[in-house]
C-alpha cells in the first residue's frame, strides 16, 4: 500500500502508528494512515483487515516518575 521510499510500517507491526497521514479529519475524530490503519482520537485503531485495537492512552492521573 505504501509508496514512500523507506516504506512506512505495516499495519501488522507494533509501530504501525508511525505511518504517514493520508487523510486527517479532526472534526470527526479520525485519521487514515498510509498503511491503511484508521487511527481515532481516543487512540483506538481500526486495522485494514477489520480488527479493532482498543484505546491505549495512559490512564488519567498516572504520573511519570524520574530518577533523582
Amino acid at each position: 500500500m505504501c509508496q514512500h521510499q523507506t516504506p512506512c510500517s505495516s499495519a501488522e507491526s507494533a509501530d504501525r502508528e508511525s505511518a504517514r497521514l493520508v487523510a486527517h479529519h479532526p472534526e470527526q475524530g479520525w485519521s487514515l494512515l498510509c498503511n491503511g490503519v484508521v487511527l481515532f482520537e481516543d487512540t483506538g485503531e481500526l486495522l485494514p483487515d477489520g480488527r479493532v485495537i482498543g484505546p491505549h492512552r495512559p490512564l488519567a492521573g498516572s504520573q511519570v516518575m524520574t530518577a533523582a
